[in-house]
């Protein structure tokens, strides 16, 4: 296949499967009622605490030096959000961290800075509110100035706040461009946005800026930061160890080397799809959180995209 049709051919079904996540998150958020959604609140370590409503993990530090925020959910719960937050804390909402540019982690970011909260994120994040893709899995429409971060970084950063230190470290063409995962060194927690889920196959956003090499690469820096009683908060799912993680990364790699070879034999993306390369795995994977379907045949057509784009 001549270099043009390869790139045109990768471009075709990274934007199909980008859009078809789009298309499910935006259903899924239209779809909702919002009323009737409570945000569950639990309790990980002394002043930090887990959110959970109807898109992404969100993560609370709270004390005396005010909250720090991690991700903000859609924009209709954000009085949920903020009331569950008073229930563990009075002080203000000072910073969110937005740990990628998806609907469900920032749909609150306007709410949230027009409560005087500075928004912080990387500099991709901020650049894909401002300016959506088409085909990505973002939102259609620019964001307004009060939702957008005021406070972006290439390198990792730190706050010290309520007793705290929180690292917040880039993780380069996972999920997305712009991921971040968030370190709290004494509570033991790091929260890791999309680029890791505990349920369903991953999600690479390769219209987005994400890349297999990165999301390998991201994992492989999370293992090597948590220890072995880290408590790690995925951008969806259950709470896990350093040992779901590591074993995630070692599945993707057998599942990307399973592809390449079906790639190198020149088989279409239908029939690496249909060769159910994922069976032995299947098992061991539970579906994405409030599905049914654990999204493997979407992953196996990002990684025969990745794969054949480089052949």
């Amino acid at each position: 296949m001549k270099p043009s049709l390869i790139r045109r051919f990768s471009t075709f079904w990274g934007t199909l499967f980008a859009l078809s996540f789009f298309v499910a998150v935006t259903a899924y958020a239209q779809g909702t009622d919002y009323s009737k959604i409570n945000i569950k609140t639990t309790k990980i370590a002394d002043n930090f605490y887990m959110l959970e409503g109807a898109g992404g993990a969100m993560g609370v530090l709270a004390g005396p030096d005010g909250v720090l925020l991690v991700d903000t959910e859609f924009a209709p719960l954000t009085d949920k959000i903020v009331a569950a937050i008073k229930q563990v804390s009075p002080s203000p909402i000072r910073f969110v961290i937005n740990t990628h540019y998806h609907p469900d982690h920032t749909g609150g970011d306007e709410n949230f800075g027009k409560l005087g909260a500075a928004i912080i994120a990387r500099p991709e994040l901020r650049e894909r509110l401002m300016h959506p893709a088409p085909g990505a899995s973002g939102p259609s429409t620019p964001a307004p100035a009060i939702a957008l971060p005021i406070i972006t970084f290439d390198s990792p950063i730190t706050f010290h706040m309520d007793g705290e230190e929180v690292d917040a470290i880039p993780v380069p063409h996972a999920h997305t461009d712009g991921d971040t995962m968030l370190h709290f060194h004494n509570a033991n927690v790091i929260m890791s946005g999309d680029f890791y889920r505990s349920g369903g196959y991953p999600n690479i956003d390769r219209v987005g800026g994400g890349s297999l090499t990165g999301m390998i690469d991201g994992l492989g820096a999370l293992v090597a930061l948590a220890g072995p009683n880290t408590k790690i908060i995925p951008g969806h799912g259950a709470v896990v160890d350093r040992t779901a993680v590591a074993a995630q990364r070692d599945m993707i790699v057998v599942l990307r080397d399973r592809v390449a070879k079906m790639v190198q034999q020149g088989k279409t993306v239908d029939e690496v799809i249909a060769a159910h390369v994922t069976a032995d795995y299947d098992p061991m994977v539970p579906p994405a959180p409030g599905s049914t379907d654990r999204f493997q045949d979407r992953f196996i057509g990002q990684l025969y995209a990745e794969l054949k784009a480089g052949k």
